[in-house]
């Protein structure tokens, strides 16, 4: 519901710390190139396709729209192909270093020759762009070679010199200093990243050979391929809480509070999730479809990914790419059963079906699994003036949309002589709880069967798109077309738009997105959500939870911390960092049993939220 978007242009890190998603600066083409290959090399099965388009069509995440493979040499070229065509991973890995690396010497031998020049900056970016994708690598096997690095690329940039402006300003280079550095560089290029033989791996890495040859293990940060988006899309979607409709506050219902705290954190997730800083509310923000979520190799367009391949949990890997598109999590009270399949009977199978399966994550207590069912449940339609309670169009609706409700409720042959109505019933909020093979998935095998899908709910599906379980069709209107060509049933142009009329109709909400305005910002929503969570410790502190405690203050400290680079009051930013550590204090003396202290602590944090909670903003 959060992961707010602070944009940043930063080096090779994770992409978040906590839930807070950073955004990430382009790659070079070759750099991104590389790094797609890397990740998507380690799945299983390998996507080669999807990983030979990377290096023959612009890859996602590149800062230009070029062919990756345009910007090697000939016979590099020639090795990244013949690795892709034999479909050898070793081979490809062995390729795309080598021509990754020689494009680092290159451009430094570029700037050599052209000191004093602007050429010579110019050359010194491409070669530290593609030594990005190494910087990791080198980072997590070897920090004081991380940091020579480091100071050599300071050095190199600080002695290219410069020509100045309008003859004011020249600076001669420092050609001693530059060799020096660029010397540093290219040894350790060379014998890391262009040895004559690489070792074997199992798992690819920009770790340096010399790391991988010594057997030390070397443990790699996560992180997501160059063109990942896992921040909250550009648009929030409006939240539509039941009780809050109602005129209650969310504080004063703890176990409601404390799911939504869950449904905000990564920690309940395994790793790699939880690294990444990956919760429910990912793809689900605020209880609708995150439309500009998009993982590279999981996701074969924004707003879904294949959920049970291998990167997530190895366990739950059935070695299929099957894109899911995420589902609308509103109404979920209603719209039993659970999952694109229907494979999960109640709500609260399936939030540990997602916990455990498919992100790795540990059993969660029952408290967790109440806490969360809790939230969920007070997930609201957004009102739709359109229909009323049992479904039928009001007079607010389009004469279109009258028409195509006669459309709609009508028997027809090619549907087994049922209407659209028989499945999306219209007094049950437009589904029936039932699974159906529509025709719209291919069979696992000849003859064998095909899975069938939950009949899904079309209230606001017109924030939704694209449609069908794997995004195929992009809009009603060609949901609309492909019934009626798949199951003949004979509309014609103006019957299909008013079909589509109604569907809209019925799809419809009041204001689906969050505003903005004056005082109210992402930080404000922010700041009141993460200090609502906080609230539970009234509950939590006197129960002496000290696991659900930690899971709080992990969730918590971090995001108030992250948060604070979006305020648009930056005065206020260093007590948002002290009110960051009062809660870290909490949990570190509730994790030693010091309850006093704890109390204290969050006494404190009270005192100090309540004196800011009106000038911060």
């Amino acid at each position: 519901m959060k992961h707010l978007i602070a944009s940043a242009l930063i080096g090779l890190l994770p992409l978040s710390v906590g839930a807070t998603a950073i955004e990430e600066a382009p790659w070079a083409p070759r750099a991104a190139a590389y790094r797609l290959s890397l990740f998507m090399a380690n799945l299983t099965p390998v996507p080669w396709e999807k990983i030979e388009n990377n290096w023959t069509a612009p890859a996602p995440g590149s800062a230009v729209a070029v062919e990756a493979l345009s910007r090697v040499s000939d016979s590099d070229a020639q090795n990244i192909r013949a690795a892709l065509a034999s479909e050898d991973r070793q081979a490809l890995f062995a390729a795309t270093t080598t021509a990754l690396a020689k494009g680092i010497l290159q451009h430094l031998e570029a700037a050599e020759a052209t000191l004093g020049q602007p050429e010579a900056a110019f050359e010194v970016a491409q070669s530290t762009a593609l030594y990005r994708a190494f910087e990791d690598g080198i980072l997590a096997a070897d920090k004081q070679a991380a940091y020579d690095l480091g100071r050599a690329w300071l050095v190199l940039n600080s002695s290219l010199g410069s020509s100045g402006i309008l003859d004011y300003g020249a600076q001669d280079p420092n050609v001693a200093r530059f060799t020096e550095a660029q010397k540093v560089i290219v040894e350790y290029i060379e014998k890391n990243y262009l040895p004559s033989v690489f070792v074997e791996r199992g798992k690819l890495t920009p770790a340096p050979e010399s790391a991988v040859r010594s057997g030390t293990p070397v443990v790699l940060p996560a992180t997501l391929p160059p063109g990942s988006n896992i921040a909250d899309q550009r648009e929030l979607p409006r939240l539509v809480l039941q009780f809050e409709e109602a005129g209650e506050d969310e504080a004063n219902l703890p176990l409601v509070a404390y799911g939504d705290m869950l449904f905000d954190s990564p920690e309940i997730f395994g790793s790699p999730a939880r690294d990444l800083g990956i919760a429910c509310s990912t793809c689900h923000n605020r209880s609708d479809v995150n439309r500009d979520f998009f993982i590279p190799g999981l996701s074969s367009h924004a707003g879904g990914m294949d959920v049970d391949s291998s990167f997530f949990n190895p366990m739950f890997n059935d070695r299929e790419d099957d894109h899911l598109d995420t589902p609308s999590m509103r109404g979920i009270r209603f719209t039993a059963p659970y999952g694109r399949d229907g494979r999960e009977p109640s709500l609260r199978r399936f939030v540990r079906n997602v916990i455990v399966t498919e992100f790795a994550g540990a059993e969660p207590t029952p408290f967790q699994l109440d806490a969360m069912v809790a939230y969920l449940r007070a997930f609201d339609f957004l009102p739709n003036p359109q229909i009323d309670e049992a479904g039928r169009l009001t007079d607010k609706a389009s004469e279109a949309a009258k028409r195509g409700e006669v459309l709609f409720n009508t028997e027809f042959a090619g549907l087994g002589d049922r209407s659209c109505a028989s499945c999306h019933t219209p007094d049950r909020f437009f589904r029936d709880g039932q699974t159906y093979d529509i025709g719209s998935a291919e069979p696992p095998f000849p003859g064998g069967t095909t899975t069938a899908f939950e009949t899904p709910t079309l209230r606001n599906a017109n924030f939704t798109a694209p449609y069908m379980h794997d995004g195929s069709l992009p809009t009603l209107a060609s949901v609309v077309d492909w019934f009626n060509d798949t199951k003949d049933l004979g509309l014609d142009a103006e019957q299909r738009a008013d079909l589509t009329a109604y569907v809209q109709a019925v799809g419809d909400g009041e204001e689906p997105y969050q505003r903005f305005e004056g005082r109210d910002s992402v930080f404000r929503l922010s700041w009141e959500e993460l200090t609502t969570f906080a609230s539970t410790l009234d509950t939590l502190i006197p129960m002496r939870d000290a696991e659900n405690i930690a899971v709080l203050i992990d969730t918590v400290a971090p995001d108030l911390a992250a948060d604070a680079s979006v305020m648009t009051n930056q005065n206020a930013k260093p007590e948002i960092y002290q009110l960051a550590a009062i809660l870290q204090a909490v949990g570190d003396a509730s994790a030693t049993g010091d309850w006093a202290e704890a109390s204290r602590q969050w006494d404190a944090f009270k005192t100090m939220q309540a004196e800011i909670d009106e000038r911060m903003f």
